[in-house]
């Protein structure tokens, strides 16, 4: 699913889709494919809506974003209606805006599709009656609130062109739309009208009230067939069963379903907790024995009947928090998993790949079978949320994994991830079993690497060790306690050598993990709030009460650098997987990203809401989020993974700039950092190499060498002549000669005229001596092999058929290239070519001597600012090192 934050000004991230998400307090539609012949589920959530197959309940797709939440929801045959705030629109194909109806002035509450027309209803009670294709206003109604106030809307089978509206006041009124007439008024029965549900009888309408009261009236007559009576409250949805049973279900606020006999008239069966709040909306699916519910505890359920007491058992379903996340972590090696714990309770996991492999691991309970055994009743007995757990994969198929610490509790609980449930143990120190202060709770838990040891930390400085496959306490940190006050985080290395405990007293201790011992006491510039260590290269990260974040290096328990943060609470940290970067969120709504090996802060985007825990996949692919008051996770992608970043560092104390788009603002600056430089742009800093293979440049200087080894032999073979007498021309390959050539034979008289010749890039030399342009003799000799390159040179000589204005020229030439600090190793490979050959011939000549010298000292200096670069980088790849070993 697309997701609906926005991070604005991101460099590196960008919102990729939200995990979780599944309903909320709109009502469900359900609509039926002719050609796919299949049913299809359509919930909203948020700001955009979601379409699954009943079969499988799997997602088929997933509608754009809408500027502002989804307030009412409704489908015909071809589209989908969702209104948001004074505007209703229609999707085609569950995703793409096609209609905007805008008339309205109050916001949409009731919406429905009436043949070639959709009806929609406003919180000022006026009714709005649409063309679908053409969007204009066909007819609209406006009625007094106090008299009249809309609150349930339907259309009658079989009456043609009528519409039934129910009030607030109890009251119904039947209209015909086309004639634009009020037909009739149905008394009503005294209170507020919630629902108006067609039978699949004729005439009959089933009309549920605020009451509790259901109301089967026959509107034809205007009689009651028969009234229905529950105690939960109002009524919120009825539905009736089509597959020949004569059955009708009634929804109610507390999440409990009444299924009523409408023969027998009386009830047959409850539904007790098939939610945990108001049922939202219920539909039984045409002709089967499948009912399907929703709700605002974030979860769609499927229900099918097919016992022998028509109750309804639970056959799919999909559901995520019903309450906020408050830690989530990402689980396994392959990154494709999320750990979550929310305020419901619960603790789940979600797949980044598939809602089907979304688990759910329970509730935390003090005695798990006993609560079980008392089944909603058993809520007394749930422990608090989670707040923090730990988890890890190397020993989960043998015992318990996770490790999870409850608010204000002084219970840990263990968790198998393998068979989604709680686990064993609840530790807690042995010397507070039996008097179980209320004023003592965990605060802080880790899991060692091997997945064989808890280290658990108090709120009175406790710091205790326990073997998570026994639950034995196996010691703890400290002559009394491990710090004067509570315990702000914990950490243990990756090879169990070291543990690090932070405490409220302003200090991090580092310990011997198995002797306990004290090693050494790091005090800090103010309390701690929590620590992260990334075990692979040693560096622990600590966020700060003062909302700065110090980082030290484990291995030599040295401060090794220090950020400025936020301006806000820090909640929570996270690694990249190769530790070159901290990802950090605050209550200040930013996430900002800080890289270590240069220490600058490289990016940095606002979010609508706060974060309260963040996790990087250990494949760098995703960022995952948790936002304030949101039941979703939001997958963040991570740019730099499929396209070209170029990063540069922000101010330490980076701010949006005020006045301006801030999106506007950073997308600006990520253009000037993404700007291409040419290799001209590039040559007062750098030098370029040319793209030429290493063949045409590499081995000039051994040129001769080379061709000394390959000389073959023995001579080669004058070929044999052609049959018939024809004359052949000499050479490798036989070729025939004509009659002319065989009639004049070949002299044997050398023609020096032809020696006296010069070649093309000598007259290109001489030419670009008079007008300074080099340009067009060097892309002659960068098109020339070795062996060509050679001759040329050689050549440049007087005794070859060259001058020395033409090696002055070269020289000149090669000065240029120096000059613009292009092809810098082909001027190297022709320059040592040049002087390997005339350097006799140029030490008597003054002209070249010259040149030469002004070569020298301008390659000098070139080499120079060259060394200078390479000894910068490699300063830095040393220190790297050195902090990684």
């Amino acid at each position: 699913m697309a997701s609906e934050k926005k991070g604005r000004g991101s460099v590196l991230f960008t919102g990729y889709r939200s995990l979780g998400l599944y309903s909320n307090h709109i009502p469900h539609v359900v609509r039926y494919h002719k050609r796919h012949k299949e049913f299809y589920l359509v919930t909203a959530v948020g700001k955009s809506f979601l379409t699954y197959n009943v079969n499988r309940l799997g997602q088929v797709a997933v509608s754009n974003a809408l500027p502002e939440d989804i307030s009412c929801l409704a489908a015909d045959r071809m589209l989908v209606y969702a209104a948001h705030g004074n505007l209703l629109k229609a999707f085609a194909k569950n995703k793409e805006v096609v209609h905007t109806y805008s008339g309205h002035e109050a916001e949409i509450h009731l919406v429905l599709p009436f043949g070639d027309h959709v009806i929609s209803v406003d919180t000022d009670n006026n009714l709005i009656i649409w063309d679908v294709e053409s969007e204009e206003e066909y007819l609209q109604l406006n009625f007094d609130r106090s008299n009249f106030g809309i609150s349930a809307i339907m259309h009658p089978s079989t009456y043609l062109n009528k519409i039934l509206l129910g009030s607030q006041q109890g009251t119904l009124q039947l209209w015909n739309v086309k004639s634009n007439k009020h037909l009739y008024t149905f008394k009503g029965w005294e209170t507020g009208v919630t629902v108006l549900q067609q039978a699949p009888a004729v005439d009959v309408v089933a009309v549920g009230l605020t009451s509790g009261k259901i109301i089967v009236h026959n509107i034809k007559l205007d009689e009651t067939l028969m009234t229905f009576h529950q105690d939960w409250g109002p009524i919120t949805a009825i539905s009736f069963r089509t597959d020949g049973h004569p059955i009708m279900a009634a929804g109610s606020p507390i999440g409990h379903i009444g299924l009523w006999d409408l023969e027998e008239k009386k009830l047959m069966s409850q539904m007790r907790d098939a939610h945990s709040t108001a049922i939202a909306g219920l539909t039984f699916v045409h002709a089967e024995p499948l009912l399907i519910t929703n709700a605002a505890d974030n979860a769609l359920r499927v229900w099918i009947f097919d016992g022998p007491g028509g109750q309804g058992r639970l056959l799919r379903f999909r559901m995520g928090h019903s309450a906020p996340p408050t830690f989530i972590r990402h689980h396994g090696l392959d990154g494709k998993q999320i750990l979550s714990a929310g305020q419901d309770g619960t603790l789940r996991t979600f797949s980044t790949v598939h809602d089907s492999y979304n688990k759910s691991l329970g509730h935390g309970s003090i005695n798990k079978a006993k609560a079980k055994k008392m089944g909603s009743r058993g809520a007394s007995l749930r422990l608090p949320p989670i707040i923090s757990f730990a988890s890890e994969t190397s020993r989960q198929n043998d015992w318990d994994g996770i490790i999870a610490c409850h608010q204000n509790s002084l219970r840990c609980t263990t968790w198998n991830y393998v068979r989604s449930t709680m686990g064993a143990h609840k530790l807690m120190p042995p010397d507070l079993k039996n008097t179980k202060p209320r004023d003592i709770y965990a605060t802080a838990v880790e899991l060692t690497s091997c997945g064989n040891f808890v280290v658990i930390g108090l709120s009175n400085g406790n710091v205790d060790v326990y073997n998570i496959q026994s639950g034995i306490h196996r010691g703890h940190y400290g002559k009394d306690t491990a710090h004067d006050g509570s315990v702000r985080g914990l950490a243990v290395d990756g090879l169990n050598q070291m543990a690090i405990t932070a405490g409220s007293d302003q200090m991090i201790k580092f310990w011997k993990f198995k002797s306990k011992e004290l090693i050494q006491i790091a005090d800090l510039i103010a309390s701690p709030t929590a620590i992260l260590l990334h075990r692979e290269s040693g560096m622990l990260s600590v966020s700060l009460d003062d909302f700065s974040i110090t980082v030290y290096d484990i291995e030599t328990r040295k401060l090794v650098r220090r950020f400025p943060g936020h301006n806000g609470k820090i909640n929570d940290m996270t690694y990249s997987p190769d530790g070159r970067w901290l990802m950090t969120a605050s209550m200040d709504c930013t996430i900002k990203v800080w890289d270590f090996p240069s220490g600058c802060l490289i990016d940095c985007f606002l979010l609508d809401s706060a974060v309260v825990s963040l996790t990087m996949s250990v494949t760098g692919d995703f960022l995952a989020t948790a936002h304030v008051d949101d039941l979703g996770i939001y997958l963040w992608s991570n740019k730099s993974l499929f396209s070209l970043i170029s990063l540069r560092p922000l101010p330490s104390d980076y701010e949006y700039p005020g006045g301006k788009n801030e999106l506007e603002v950073r997308e600006d600056s990520s253009e000037d950092m993404m700007e291409y430089d040419s290799p001209e742009q590039l040559a007062e800093q750098l030098v370029t190499l040319s793209l030429l293979a290493e063949s045409r440049w590499k081995n000039l200087l051994n040129l001769d060498v080379i061709k000394r080894r390959n000389k073959p032999k023995e001579p080669p073979k004058v070929p044999k002549s052609a049959p018939f007498f024809i004359p052949t021309l000499p050479g490798l390959v036989p070729r025939f000669g004509s009659e002319s050539q065989a009639e004049c034979p070949q002299s044997r008289i050398v023609n020096l005229g032809v020696l006296e010749q010069k070649s093309t890039f000598c007259v290109q030399l001489e030419e670009a001596l008079d007008h300074q342009n080099y340009d067009i003799p060097l892309k002659t000799i960068k098109e020339m092999g070795p062996s060509s390159i050679d001759t040329e040179i050689r050549n440049l000589a007087p005794e070859g058929g060259g001058s020395v204005a033409v090696m002055q020229s070269f020289l000149k030439m090669i000065g240029r290239m120096l000059d613009t600090k292009r092809d810098f190793e082909l001027t190297q490979a022709y320059l040592a070519l040049f002087l390997k050959i005339h350097l006799r011939f140029i030490s008597a000549e003054p002209k070249l001597l010259e040149e030469i010298s002004t070569l020298s000292s301008h390659l000098d200096e070139t080499w120079r600012q060259i060394q200078t670069l390479f000894n910068q980088s490699l300063c830095v790849l040393n220190y790297m090192k050195s902090a990684l070993l």
